[in-house]
């Protein structure tokens, strides 16, 4: 995974933390013990080029906090060893001028506790009747953010706060967007579990009135196992974005994005992962 290493951080702090030794750029994992959720998770900051420069000591950074951190950077932690390239795709649209340079927060998933953890309405389908999910927008706004606010230097503010994931971490995505209004204000959602919970959270969009400055969602043709199923979850998330569309005025407050032939997994969402960058944090 790394080396230990006691690391003076952008705020002075001292603290152990691991470096990375397979990602591009300094990726750090830090040990993130959460009094809400009751468990400790890797949180995974990626900096990016120039963090460290002396003429950047002053500079305060946008940043996007992504779900299932451990498929985001390192093919050694991520789900079937397919991870998103996260910090290729980052380290390469910022020294292109494409995004500005920011920080990239991964937080991990919990392993089995992880649908419980994402989902913020009990379930039939999967049966999930203890679900944790609406102490999540807590956990981020209150524990998590704090946290890295205080190690690294970031930029506050809707307009330099992202945040996103896949399936049902773009699930739980969409419930903190909506439910905190005024918070985030770039949200990434890949694949959004939207079917979950009898699709209340599509109903409950519905009546949204104040949406994120930028929404990247996007779905691939095959995302479930057969014709038909496929086509519900396209059609979830085109139902999603009509709503979005009536509630904003911005026409280019979204982009949707359709991806012929592409499925439920890692690689559809490493391949996305820059145009959605390009879309949240371009100029």
């Amino acid at each position: 995974m790394g080396r230990i290493q006691k690391i003076k951080n952008g705020a002075g702090m001292v603290s152990p933390v691991i470096r990375a030794g397979g990602a591009t750029g300094d990726l750090r994992l830090h040990e993130f013990r959460s009094r809400i959720f009751r468990n400790t998770r890797f949180l995974r900051v990626w900096l990016p080029p120039g963090y460290h420069d002396a003429e950047n000591q002053g500079r305060h950074y946008p940043v996007l906090y992504l779900n299932d951190g451990q498929n985001l950077f390192e093919t050694s932690t991520a789900f079937g060893g397919v991870e998103w390239q996260v910090d290729e795709a980052a380290d390469r649209l910022i020294r292109e001028g494409a995004v500005p340079p920011m920080i990239i927060v991964g937080m991990d998933n919990t392993g089995k506790d992880r649908i419980r953890e994402y989902m913020p309405y009990r379930s039939m389908q999967p049966m999930m009747l203890r679900v944790q999910g609406r102490r999540y927008p807590t956990f981020l706004i209150k524990e998590v953010m704090p946290f890295v606010e205080r190690s690294y230097r970031i930029a506050t503010g809707a307009e330099n706060t992202g945040l996103g994931g896949s399936s049902l971490g773009a699930l739980i995505a969409l419930y903190t967007a909506i439910g905190r209004p005024g918070v985030i204000g770039r949200l990434l959602l890949e694949s959004p579990s939207l079917w979950a919970s009898g699709r209340l959270l599509i109903k409950e969009s519905r009546s949204v009135k104040i949406w994120p400055e930028r929404i990247f969602l996007a779905v691939g043709t095959e995302e479930a196992g057969n014709a038909d199923r496929s086509r519900t979850v396209v059609d979830d998330v085109r139902e999603l974005a009509a709503i979005v569309r009536r509630a904003v005025l911005n026409e280019n407050q979204l982009c949707l994005m359709i991806k012929d032939g592409a499925g439920h997994n890692e690689a559809a969402w490493a391949e996305r992962f820059p145009d959605a960058l390009r879309f949240l944090f371009g100029s």
